[in-house]
């Protein structure tokens, strides 16, 4: 099956699931569902379980795909955070369509979505208030944003969960709007969660959004866990999961279909990252499954200007994918990217193996500094599978500002027919390589001695946050 020209009107649940099992070595956990028409039974893995349950139905809800439902989650949500000081709540909602605008979230909440129940994003404008610019990508004078679909800030303990329940944003007014230039505010996300601590979002589909899917921002020990995105591969900006200036987070099992990158790393943009100054770190992602023909499956950057480092990426899979690893930067940016640790990616069907860039040159606001440099150091590749490629790597640094410290073994990299003479295209870069086929270029010379480039043996936080069994 050919997935570069697949439309999204032909994305039926054959291909999807034809996907998944191309990509073989997914084990996503799901919980098993109760009955339909009864909450109890159910069970479920959360970081906090709750003392008491509500269902949107018991705030009028209403689920025909046609009523709106934002008044219902607002009002049910209002009640239930009333509860967090005696055990928290949940707020289940149940099958059928549930057509809503933007809502917040409260602390010591899990919002539950149930297998058979789908979010409908609105498609009215005014369902989606507009927020300031966050502080690390403008200030007062740029333009603002419209709040996510699901949206929270200054949380402690959110939960985002469900049996492969769905939210669908609906998002295809948004992208042609998008294309045609019409839009002086940034597009929503479908779940944002600002400034919070112990946030997991886990078993639910996420389809259409109308940019960004899943953006943590500002955070700390963050669990994504068994999440499915899927998106047109001709939409606009789909990001699948973007942590950004985030602390100790975890990405695992998930498997996302997009135009843009699987999983972005994002710490500000600009003068306005460089002055925030918090950079993501501690950040794992492992068995992430991914297809986007025109993007990465984990990019870092370009917004990276707060600073990025100790990314442990392992188990990553993608088919059709313009990329494995990116590192996008600028003059301009600031900033760093540092102690990158990658091993076992597996890639089939690829424009580039490896690609740094020191030459993006999105600027979206003026008064950046063009002094401010950005610094790249300590990026390690190990046990890479790929075929039907064609360029292995392009890899350039800044001149004034090399890209330091590149390390990558044991790299088998089969080419396509249509794979260019030039194979490895190096600028301004440093580092060695060992076992790795087609040989690289002169700046990264073979190792005489073999050698596996480092991965950390220590364990993050995020790894030994246990994980409760809770019922419905």
């Amino acid at each position: 099956m050919e997935l570069v020209g697949i439309k999204h009107q032909n994305f039926h649940i054959t291909e999807i699931l034809f996907g998944v099992l191309v990509l073989g070595f997914l084990n996503l956990r799901t919980v098993q569902c109760g009955s339909d028409k009864n909450l109890q039974g159910i069970e479920y893995s959360a970081l906090s379980c709750r003392k008491h349950t509500a269902s949107l139905v018991d705030f009028g809800g209403v689920p025909d795909g046609k009523t709106s439902n934002t008044k219902a989650f607002k009002a049910a949500i209002d009640k239930l955070s009333t509860l967090a000081g005696d055990g928290g709540a949940q707020l289940v909602v149940p099958p059928g369509k549930w057509l809503t605008g933007s809502f917040n979230l409260t602390s010591h909440f899990t919002l539950f979505i149930q297998q058979g129940a789908t979010l409908l994003a609105s498609q009215d404008e005014s369902g989606w208030p507009l927020l300031p610019a966050l502080p690390s990508y403008g200030d007062k004078s740029s333009p603002g944003r419209y709040s996510s679909l699901i949206y929270g800030t200054n949380l402690t303990d959110v939960i985002i969960t469900g049996n492969n329940g769905t939210i669908d944003g609906q998002g295809k007014p948004w992208w042609e709007k998008y294309k045609k230039g019409e839009f002086k505010n940034t597009r929503p996300c479908l779940i944002e969660i600002v400034y919070s601590d112990h946030v997991q979002i886990s078993n639910v589909t996420l389809i259409d959004s109308p940019a960004w899917n899943v953006h943590p921002v500002y955070s700390s020990n963050i669990l994504i866990q068994g999440v499915t995105i899927l998106a047109p591969i001709d939409s606009e900006n789909t990001d699948g999961i973007n942590p950004d200036s985030c602390t100790n987070t975890r990405i695992e099992d998930c498997f996302v279909v997009s135009a843009d990158d699987c999983v972005a790393v994002k710490s500000g943009i600009d003068q306005f990252g460089i002055k925030f100054g918090m950079p993501t770190q501690q950040l794992i992602i492992r068995r992430l499954a991914c297809i986007s023909p025109r993007s990465a499956a984990i990019a870092l950057g370009s917004e990276m200007s707060g600073g990025v480092k100790d990314v442990r990426a392992e188990d990553i899979v993608a088919i059709n994918t313009e990329s494995g690893v990116r590192i996008k930067t600028a003059i301009g940016r600031g900033g760093y990217v540092k102690d990158i640790f990658v091993r076992r990616m597996t890639l089939k069907t690829m424009k580039y193996v490896f690609w740094m860039a020191g030459d993006y040159k999105s600027h979206p606001s003026p008064g950046f500094d063009p002094h401010a440099l950005p610094k790249i150091e300590n990026i390690n590749y190990n046990d890479i599978t790929a075929e039907n490629v064609t360029l292995s790597a392009s890899l350039e640094g800044i001149q004034q500002d090399p890209f330091a410290g590149i390390c990558i073994s044991n790299a088998e990299i089969g080419l396509s027919e249509k794979a260019k003479k030039l194979q490895w295209d190096c600028s301004d870069v440093a580092g060695v390589t060992s076992r790795v086929t087609p040989k690289a270029c002169t700046l990264l010379p073979e190792k005489e001695q073999p050698m596996d480039c480092p991965f950390p043996d220590d364990k993050l936080p995020i790894e030994d946050i246990p994980l409760q069994k809770c019922t419905i």
